[in-house]
């Protein structure tokens, strides 16, 4: 049987009904890869499953959750919708917008958006709002903007984007037949770890499953009000999908980590672009740079010796690195002026 998308694979878990137009890109269905090369690279005896949401319609996790939200706008009649963003959300939104026959309209904060992810809202048609202001102060037109009964919100402060993005913890279950020790996974807006943890707890009511994971936030040191315990005025991490400084889903966050016995740290920005950088190389998987603040905080986790070796741990890779080539190109040092356009100057550049 061909994926049918997350609405029609987990119908029975949703807030659908018959009346519901499905607006789908047949999202989800997405690998979870082991990466026991990482693993050993660290001097580590656990079992490490990468959730790649990359491999979405868009290349992030967002559009589990846009499925929904442009599925019940559409049901409700809307005819515009509106997203604040730094880039994922975007993307998904004016993807969805686009196969629903609707106009997207997305707020980003100038200049904080990935070139990558501009792009995509862009060439689906979205109109771009640029303002003087962080993600925030985007958010809070938006939220101003969805009071009008025309404009239907589709951040993660619409509860139906959660109930779409809680799948991917449905999957990763499926495929382990059981749950996870661990599970690993950014913290920006804060949706998505709310989120999942929604997604286990179903599925273990459902007596799909029997255990719970541990659930293990990670938000970027410039960037971590829920870790500071403060509202964060200007935010600042290379990883600008989790640059907000006051989450939507704040205390849906600290009770995913509080109610599973896990919690929610911080790494730096140097930490973040290390673990990017030893994904890449070591196991073939590009990820954009918040993807990597999970995989930062589940080494430093494991050095303090926080990681039982019989393990079972997955983590969330939120998007693909594609998204920010920027951040991938600064990250590498290899001298790429052109040499002479023979076999001995190629072989002399490569040090043979």
């Amino acid at each position: 049987m061909n994926w049918p998308g997350v609405i029609q694979a987990y119908r029975s878990f949703l807030p659908i009904s018959d009346l519901t137009p499905v607006i789908t890109l047949l999202e989800g269905n997405t690998p979870l890869i082991p990466v026991p090369g990482l693993v050993r690279k660290i001097g580590g005896n656990f079992s490490l499953y990468l959730k790649y949401e990359a491999l979405n319609p868009t290349c992030s996790f967002k559009d589990r959750g846009m499925t929904l939200a442009i599925s019940k706008a559409a049901e409700k009649g809307a005819k515009v919708v509106v997203c604040a963003s730094t880039g994922n959300t975007s993307a998904a939104a004016a993807a969805y917008a686009a196969r629903a026959g609707m106009k997207a309209v997305v707020i980003l904060p100038h200049g904080k958006i990935a070139m990558g992810k501009l792009a995509q809202a862009l060439i689906y048609g979205a109109s771009i709002i640029p303002i003087d202001g962080n993600f925030d102060e985007a958010l809070r037109v938006v939220r101003e903007l969805g009071e009008l009964n025309e404009i239907e919100v589709v951040n993660s402060i619409n509860p139906v984007r959660i109930e779409g993005q809680k799948t991917a913890a449905f999957e990763i279950c499926d495929v382990l037949a059981h749950a996870p020790d661990y599970h690993f996974i950014p913290v920006g807006n804060a949706g998505n770890i709310t989120a999942y943890w929604k997604g286990f707890n179903e599925y273990k009511a459902a007596g799909k499953i029997m255990g719970l994971p541990k659930m293990m936030g990670w938000q970027a040191a410039g960037s971590a009000p829920i870790v500071d315990d403060r509202i964060i005025e200007n935010p600042n991490t290379v990883a600008t999908a989790i640059r907000i400084g006051n989450p939507a889903s704040w205390q849906g966050a600290k009770a995913a980590a509080q109610e599973s016995g896990g919690s929610i740290g911080k790494v730096t920005d140097e930490e973040i672009l290390e673990a990017y950088r030893l994904l890449a190389s070591t196991e073939g998987l590009f990820v954009e740079p918040a993807c990597a603040a999970p995989l930062a905080g589940l080494i430093k986790t494991f050095k303090a010796g926080g990681i039982p070796d019989d393990a079972v741990i997955t983590a969330t890779m939120t998007g693909h690195g594609l998204k920010d080539p920027d951040t991938a190109i600064g990250q590498c040092q290899q001298d790429l002026t052109p040499i002479k356009a023979s076999k001995e100057a190629v072989l002399r550049a490569i040090g043979l």
